[in-house]
């Protein structure tokens, strides 16, 4: 079973008889400090939460390899947990919760008469299907293009595959034929995303991230975000956003105030009125009672919903309960059980006795979570290690793009570089160097550059083998780079390259 379908499964069997007990009860007269400038961090006592309950939710994260956890209520952090070797004050990608905030955007671009619900998407169709598509089937999931990207078991997304290797995004979804009548039901489709991204840009002036930044980020104080381009400069409707969680929990609360910020309507609140009003099922989970609005999955008869990514993303509100949830991960997450135990959390009436034993458990999970666990480590055979390291090793025109590594082993100063390909026709190959741990402990590359901040650990498998691990930090990616030295009487190496995608390669180097 997928994880989405995993997911949905989970959430539609949530008993939250007891949990919701505090309805009506819950949510505070005062709305809390808006986090504009930053978020204010309160006691989950002071705000009617159970720090056990708290401490078993961040022990679940650490079951399950989150990378982050952060609950909010009546509008102040009460619990935020960062999983090493992920770390506060980093983005990370948030896959299709971006479909959430184009969906905010078109809201806005709607109330300042820059954008209709009923605008046709094709201008020049001949078939009369096409020429029947709106800005809200793509919004709703219901536009009828011919598309493949299920949420379920039932095979690769190919569409969305296909769409990511042409040379123009939007015009692989105009090109693609119709399957259905736009509104004849649900299809899961980030090509629905890419074309409002491309409409949007179009008619917010030409640059949309300048139009977001102004319209929605920078109200809510979010300064510290990247947002993927398509070839043509369009950002990526879908799927593209990194965000802090701490900036996730930001969209999560304005959402959860009605499209309020501070003095100020953001969002119509009759546009955030319709997450829990939504009347187009999601037919393809296979699970009934999930309802999607405009890139918010929802479950109205449960009061919840939520921005949901792959591989683990999700900003949940919980209007019941005055809350807000965030978790990033690089797996597919728990969602069920987070919300469950987030719901179990709350105390009908908001009052919690101060109990400073559990307050201190709870710390100390948050501490091991941050705490990070070392690989195991064996000993280091000096004859390899003087062969492998100090050298740089070439290799010829590979899958990776890999053109040269250079290990430095020393441990006072274990490092590496490695330098790639250039990426397009006239580019300049890239050069990266970064630590590397060698006590079965993870190195980080410095954060607030051009480039990634990845973490590194190393070890010696045998006496000829050292296994390099790597993590791009706030993405899904996982690398492994088994360097052997050969033993057949000729210097060089031999190279398998994996990812947690699935990739693999095996790459050979002489010696330099």
């Amino acid at each position: 079973m997928k994880a989405s379908q995993t997911v949905a499964a989970g959430l539609q069997a949530l008993s939250l008889s007891v949990s919701l007990a505090f309805a009506g009860a819950a949510a505070a007269a005062d709305e809390g400090p808006w986090p504009t400038a930053g978020w204010t961090v309160a006691t989950p006592a002071s705000q009617g939460m159970d720090p056990a309950e708290l401490a078993r939710l961040v022990e679940l994260g650490a079951t399950h390899q989150l990378d982050s956890l952060l609950v909010v209520r009546h509008g102040r952090i009460v619990v935020e947990a960062y999983y090493a070797p992920f770390r506060p004050g980093l983005r990370h990608a948030v896959n299709s919760v971006t479909k959430a905030v184009m969906g905010t955007l078109a809201g806005i671009a709607i109330e300042e008469g820059k954008l209709r619900l009923d605008d046709r998407v094709f201008d020049d169709a001949t078939d009369p299907r096409r020429a029947a598509v709106t800005v809200a089937h793509l919004l709703d999931m219901t536009s009828g293009i011919d598309w493949t990207e299920p949420l379920n078991d039932r095979g690769k997304p190919v569409s969305l595959i296909e769409m990511e290797r042409s040379r123009d995004w939007a015009a692989y979804v105009r090109g693609r034929p119709m399957a259905q009548a736009p509104g004849a039901g649900f299809n899961y489709n980030s090509g629905n995303s890419q074309l409002l991204s491309a409409l949007l840009a179009r008619r917010t002036g030409g640059d949309l991230r300048a139009y977001a930044t102004e319209r929605l980020f920078k109200p809510l104080g979010i300064a510290d975000l990247r947002w993927r381009q398509d070839p043509q400069g369009v950002p990526v409707g879908g799927f593209g956003l990194a965000l802090q969680p701490r900036d996730m929990a930001k969209i999560g609360q304005l959402y959860l105030r009605g499209g309020r910020w501070e003095d100020r309507q953001l969002v119509p609140a009759a546009w955030v009125a319709k997450n829990l009003a939504a009347t187009v099922e999601m037919k393809d989970l296979g699970t009934p009672g999930f309802f999607y609005a405009n890139g918010w999955w929802t479950l109205p008869a449960r009061r919840i919903y939520m921005a949901m990514g792959h591989n683990g993303q999700g900003i949940v509100v919980l209007p019941e309960a005055d809350a807000v949830a965030v978790f990033t991960s690089t797996r597919a997450a728990p969602v069920p059980l987070l919300i469950e135990r987030i719901l179990r959390s709350v105390k009908a009436g908001g009052a919690v006795a101060d109990d400073a034993a559990a307050q201190a458990a709870l710390e100390a999970s948050v501490a091991r979570a941050t705490a990070e666990k070392p690989s195991e480590v064996g000993p280091v055979p000096e004859a390899a290690r003087q062969r492998l390291a100090g050298r740089t090793w070439r290799f010829a025109s590979n899958p990776i793009g890999l053109r040269s590594l250079r290990l430095e082993l020393d441990p006072a100063n274990p490092h590496y570089e490695v330098v790639t390909a250039a990426r397009g026709p006239g580019g300049a190959d890239e050069r990266f160097t970064a630590p590397i741990g060698l006590d079965g402990l993870f190195r980080t590359s410095p954060a607030g550059g051009p480039m990634p901040v990845v973490a590194t650990r190393g070890r010696w498998s045998d006496a000829r083998s050292f296994d390099v691990e790597a993590r791009i930090l706030g993405e899904p990616l996982r690398t492994r780079y088994l360097l052997r030295l050969r033993d057949d009487g000729t210097e060089g190496i031999d190279l398998v390259f994996s990812n947690s995608y699935g990739f693999q390669a095996e790459l050979r180097a002489e010696a330099p």
